[in-house]
C-alpha cells in the first residue's frame, strides 16, 4: 500500500485538517517533476548524484559522519530560520538558497508549504499537550480524593493523623528526580498525573499506630474540601437537581459511593489514556509524513535537503516533546496499581482493548442465512397462492388479524438491515459513528455482525410464519387448529429470551447497550439520550390479541374502544419522548433552538392524534383537520431534516445548495436524498387522502408505509451523523466528555468569583 493511502487511513477522523497536507505537497512536487522532464536528459554526473540519494534514510534516527556532514554543508540548498512569535512559540521559515528561476519557483512554493504544515502541526500538538497536562493535574486531585475515600470507607472509625506522602518510583522516576526544584509538586502535577498516595503504606501505618512527620499534610484532609458531583446521569440525580439548587452532595463514606466514584474515574482514565495514545500516534505519523515527502523531493529535484530539514523537525516541539510518553507510562502504572490490583496485564487489557477481528464464519453464515431467508420468502408466497389464502373469506380475515403480529419482526429486521448498511457507508466515508453513539472502544458491532444477526432473525421469523400458515390452512382437527394461534406468541417469547439472555453470547455487550437506551427512552426526560421507539402498535396488538383472548374469535381489536385509545397513545409515545428531551435541553442549555425543535415534535403529536382519530372515525370533519395538520407537520419536519439535521441548503456554501464540507464525494447524492425525504414524508398523506390502490388494502398499506418510514429514517440517520461528524471535525472534537466524581470547594469558589 502506498504511504498516501496508509497515511489517510491512520488519521484521527476529527483531526483530519490538523495533519500534514501530504497530498498537497505531492501536487507541488508533481509540478517540479514536470519542469524537470521538460529539461534536457540527465547528464552522467546527475545520474551519479541521483544514485547517491538512494542511501538509507531513516529520518530522525540518522547520525551522519563528519564527512557526510561536510558534504551536506557543501550541497545545502535550504536554510531554516526559527522565529519567536508573540506567544513565545517557534515559527519556522525556510530560505531557498539557489537563485530562483522560472522552474525553481515550484521548489520555493514547496518549502513555503512545508513550513506552513510544520507550524500547523506544531501549534496543534502543543495545544493538545497543554490540554492533557491540565487534565492530568485534575486527575491527580481526583485520585488523591479517591484514595482518601478508600481509606475512610475501609476504616470508618479512623482518626486523622499526619501520614507521609510517598511518591511512587516507577516509569516516571525521571520526573521525580527533580526534587531539588522548589516547585517540585507543581512540576509533577504539570508533567504527569503526579504523586500518588501509597495506600498500602498508609494502611500499614494506621494499623501499626505510626504517626510520621507531623509537618507532612494528612491525606485525609482532602475529604474536608471534597464533594460528590451530581452528574445527572440517573433519574434520581436528575430529580435531586430539580428539587435542590446544589448540583453536588456531601460525602457519606459509603461503599456504594466509593464504587460509583471508582467506576467514573476508571472510565476517565481509559478515555484519558486513549487521548494520549492518539496524540502519540499523531506525532509519529506526521513525522513520518515529513520524512517521506522530503525523500520524494530529493528524488525528483536531485537536491540534498532532507537531512537539514529533518533536523529542524527533530528539534521542533512535535519532534522533541516527551510529555505524552511520560504521561502514558504514568497512567499505565497508576491504573494497574489502583484499578487492577497491581496486575499490569489486566490493566492494559482495559486501557488498550483489542480490536475485533473479522471472522470468516460471520461472512459464511450471513450468506447462508440470506439464502435461507429468500428461499423461505418464496415458499410463503407459493403456499399462499397455492392455497388461495387471500381469496377465501375465512382465511383472509385470519391473515388480517395475524399480519400485524409478524409485522413487528419485519420492522425490527428492517431497522437492523438499515443500520448495517449505514455502518458500511459510515466506515467507507470515515465517519466516526462509534464516538458519536458513545460506544465503548472494541465493543461496537461491524456491519457484518449486524447483518448476520438480522438475517438470522429473518430466518427464524419467516420459518415460523411458514409453519404457522401451513398449520392453519391444512389443519383438520379444530382443537389442533386452536393451538396454532399461539405460534406467534411463542416466537415473541423466543425474541425476548434472546434479547434478555444473561450469558455472554449473541453480542451481550450490544444487547446491554440497547437495554440501557430503551430504559433511557422510558425514563425521559430524566436521561439526556434517547432513541426512536418503533413498532409500538404491534406490541399493543399482541396484548389485545392474546391478553384479551381475541384469538378465539374472528373479530378485530379495533372494535374495542380501550384498544383504540391506546392505539393513539402508542402512536404518540416516540414523539412525546423527543418532546420531553427538548424541554430538558432547553432548561439545561438555555438554547432557544430546542424550543423550536420541541414545537416541531408537538406539532407532529397533534398531527398523529388527529390522523389516527380520522382512521378510526372516518368522518369528513376529521379528514380536513387531519389533512391540514399533516401538511403543516410534514413541511416543518422536512425543512428541519434538510436544513438543520443535515446542514444543507446553506446560502454561502462553496457547494451550491449544500454545505462547505461533504463526506460523500458525489454531490448529486445529496440532491437525490433531499427529494427522497420530501417524497417519503408526503407518502403519509395516503393514510388521509385514501387513494384507491386495489392491490393494497387494509393492514398491507399501513405496513408498507411503515416500512417506507423506516427506510427514510435510515437514510436520515446516515446524513445526520455525517453532519454531526463534520461539526466534530471543525472543532477537533475526538473525545467524549467524561464526568469526574469529585469537586473541590476552592474550585467552586474560584468559579463563582470569575462569574
Amino acid at each position: 500500500m502506498k504511504f498516501g493511502k496508509e497515511f489517510k487511513q491512520q488519521k484521527v477522523p476529527e483531526w483530519t485538517d490538523a495533519y500534514v497536507d501530504y497530498n498537497g505537497l505531492k501536487r507541488i512536487l508533481h509540478k517540479v517533476r514536470q519542469f524537470r522532464q521538460r529539461q534536457r536528459p540527465p547528464t552522467p554526473m546527475r545520474i551519479s548524484q541521483q544514485l547517491s540519494l538512494y542511501k538509507p534514510f531513516s529520518g530522525l534516527d540518522v547520525k551522519s559522519s563528519p564527512e557526510e556532514t561536510k558534504n551536506d554543508v557543501e550541497d545545502q540548498v535550504i536554510a531554516v530560520e526559527t522565529v519567536q512569535n508573540g506567544d513565545s512559540r517557534e515559527v519556522y521559515n525556510t530560505n531557498f538558497l539557489p537563485s530562483t528561476n522560472e522552474g525553481e519557483e515550484s521548489e520555493v512554493t514547496f518549502f513555503e508549504k512545508l513550513d506552513e504544515e510544520l507550524n500547523k502541526v506544531n501549534t496543534f500538538y502543543r495545544d493538545k499537550v497543554e490540554e492533557v497536562i491540565e487534565e492530568a493535574a485534575s486527575l491527580n486531585k481526583q485520585m488523591n480524593a479517591l484514595i482518601a475515600l478508600r481509606i475512610k470507607v475501609k476504616q470508618p472509625d479512623i482518626k486523622k493523623c499526619h501520614i507521609l506522602r510517598k511518591v511512587s518510583t516507577d516509569s516516571s522516576s525521571t520526573e521525580s528526580s527533580k526534587s531539588d526544584s522548589p516547585n517540585r509538586e507543581d512540576t509533577l502535577e504539570s508533567r504527569h498525573v503526579g504523586s500518588k498516595i501509597d495506600v498500602e503504606g498508609i494502611d500499614d501505618a494506621y494499623r501499626n499506630g505510626v504517626n510520621p512527620d507531623n509537618n507532612e499534610s494528612d491525606p485525609l484532609d482532602v475529604l474536608d474540601r471534597v464533594r460528590i458531583n451530581n452528574t445527572l446521569e440517573s433519574p434520581m440525580s436528575t430529580i435531586r437537581s430539580v428539587l435542590n439548587d446544589s448540583k453536588d452532595k456531601d460525602l457519606r463514606f459509603k461503599k456504594e459511593e466509593l464504587k460509583e466514584a471508582e467506576g467514573q474515574l476508571k472510565v476517565a482514565f481509559v478515555e484519558f489514556y486513549r487521548k494520549l495514545h492518539l496524540l502519540k500516534h499523531y506525532s509519529y505519523v506526521n513525522l513520518l509524513a515529513f520524512s517521506k515527502i522530503l525523500k520524494k523531493y530529493e528524488k525528483i529535484a536531485l537536491r540534498r535537503a532532507a537531512r537539514s530539514y529533518m533536523k529542524t523537525v527533530d528539534d521542533s516541539y512535535i519532534g522533541s516533546s516527551d510529555e505524552v510518553t511520560l504521561l502514558l507510562d504514568r497512567v499505565e502504572s497508576t491504573f494497574s496499581k489502583y484499578f487492577a490490583n497491581s496486575n499490569r496485564r489486566e490493566g492494559m487489557k482495559v486501557l488498550r482493548p483489542k480490536r475485533k477481528r473479522e471472522k470468516h464464519r460471520v461472512t459464511f453464515f450471513s450468506g447462508f442465512f440470506s439464502g435461507c431467508s429468500i428461499a423461505l420468502l418464496i415458499a410463503i408466497i407459493l403456499l399462499i397462492q397455492a392455497r388461495k389464502v387471500t381469496t377465501r373469506k375465512e382465511h383472509s380475515m385470519y391473515i388480517d388479524n395475524v399480519f400485524p403480529l409478524y409485522s413487528l419482526y419485519a420492522y425490527i429486521i428492517l431497522h437492523m438491515l438499515m443500520y448495517a448498511a449505514n455502518i458500511y457507508f459510515w466506515k467507507h466515508c470515515r465517519i466516526n459513528y462509534s464516538f458519536i453513539f458513545g460506544f465503548n472502544q472494541g465493543t461496537e458491532l461491524s456491519y457484518q455482525d449486524v447483518f448476520l444477526f438480522s438475517t438470522g432473525l429473518a430466518v427464524l421469523t419467516l420459518g415460523t410464519f411458514l409453519v404457522h400458515v401451513h398449520m392453519k390452512v391444512d389443519s383438520v382437527n379444530a382443537v389442533y387448529s386452536k393451538y396454532t394461534e399461539l405460534v406467534p406468541l411463542g416466537l415473541l417469547i423466543v425474541f425476548v429470551a434472546i434479547f434478555l439472555c444473561p450469558f455472554n453470547i449473541l453480542y451481550k455487550s450490544s444487547r446491554l447497550f440497547l437495554m440501557r437506551s430503551l430504559f433511557h427512552c422510558i425514563c425521559a426526560p430524566l436521561y439526556k439520550l434517547t432513541s426512536q421507539v418503533q413498532a409500538m402498535r404491534c406490541l399493543e396488538f399482541y396484548i389485545c390479541y392474546y391478553g384479551m383472548r381475541w384469538y378465539t374469535k374472528e373479530e378485530k381489536c379495533h372494535h374495542l374502544d380501550l384498544y383504540n385509545f391506546f392505539y393513539i397513545i402508542m402512536a404518540v409515545i416516540p414523539y412525546w419522548i423527543r418532546f420531553l428531551q427538548c424541554v430538558r435541553r432547553l432548561f439545561e442549555e438555555k438554547d432557544w433552538v430546542h424550543l423550536v425543535n420541541g414545537s416541531r415534535y408537538f406539532l407532529t403529536i397533534v398531527a398523529v392524534v388527529v390522523r389516527t382519530v380520522f382512521e378510526l372515525k372516518m368522518k369528513k370533519s376529521w379528514k380536513v383537520l387531519a389533512l391540514v395538520s399533516s401538511v403543516a407537520a410534514i413541511l416543518f419536519n422536512t425543512y428541519w431534516d434538510i436544513a438543520i439535521d443535515w446542514g444543507l441548503l446553506q446560502r454561502k456554501s462553496n457547494n451550491m445548495f449544500l454545505r462547505n464540507k461533504l463526506a460523500v464525494s458525489h454531490k448529486y447524492v445529496y440532491f437525490v436524498v433531499m427529494v427522497l425525504d420530501i417524497v417519503l414524508r408526503l407518502a403519509w398523506l395516503q393514510l388521509v387522502v385514501k387513494f384507491n390502490i386495489r392491490a393494497l388494502k387494509g393492514t398491507v398499506i399501513s405496513a408498507l408505509f411503515s416500512s417506507l418510514e423506516i427506510f427514510r429514517r435510515g437514510v436520515w440517520m446516515f446524513f445526520r451523523l455525517e453532519n454531526e461528524h463534520l461539526n466534530n471535525v471543525g472543532k477537533y472534537r475526538a473525545f467524549k466528555s467524561v464526568p469526574l466524581p469529585f469537586s473541590y470547594y476552592e474550585e467552586d469558589e474560584n468559579e463563582k468569583k470569575d462569574e
